[in-house]
């Protein structure tokens, strides 16, 4: 066995229960509500961001980046709409999702999220690459030039 593994002293793990999320996270308003469950404030992360969103019925999300964090979504409910310009049209572009579906942000892309169905609050797992969740709000999709 590997001695430094047997010899350090480890931090325990830590077990966030499902009412004991967080909303003291950045939002992006229009009807979309973030919940921490893995940070720094939570768990003490030093390099990873996880917890949950819902988006009600018929809104959507501003506009919005998360700096210099990717960001991976797995839907668990609903059926959100992810919202891009295509970088080679510059068209606004739309990703339909289904509960089981996954989505990659990448860092600094303009996106919101939309759920246009008008009876059920669409929810997705979140996970990023920074410890804290980022966001950005934007005026529009369109990058300033």
């Amino acid at each position: 066995m590997d001695d430094d593994v047997n010899d350090a002293v480890h931090p325990p793990l830590r077990h966030i229960r499902a009412g004991e999320l967080s909303s003291e996270t950045a939002q992006s308003g229009g009807g979309m509500h973030r919940f921490a469950a893995i940070s720094g404030d939570t768990t003490g992360s030093a390099k990873l961001w996880m917890g949950e969103a819902h988006v009600e019925p018929g809104t959507r999300s501003s506009d919005h980046h998360h700096g210099d964090s990717e960001t991976a979504i797995y839907v668990l409910g609903g059926s959100p709409e992810f919202v891009f310009l295509d970088p080679e049209s510059g068209a606004e572009t739309r990703i339909l999702t289904a509960p089981g579906d996954y989505v990659f942000v990448p860092s600094h892309t303009p996106h919101r999220e939309e759920n246009n169905h008008p009876d059920d609050t669409a929810v997705v797992v979140l996970a990023r690459s920074t410890q804290e969740a980022i966001v950005v709000n934007l005026p529009s999709l369109d990058p300033p030039r």
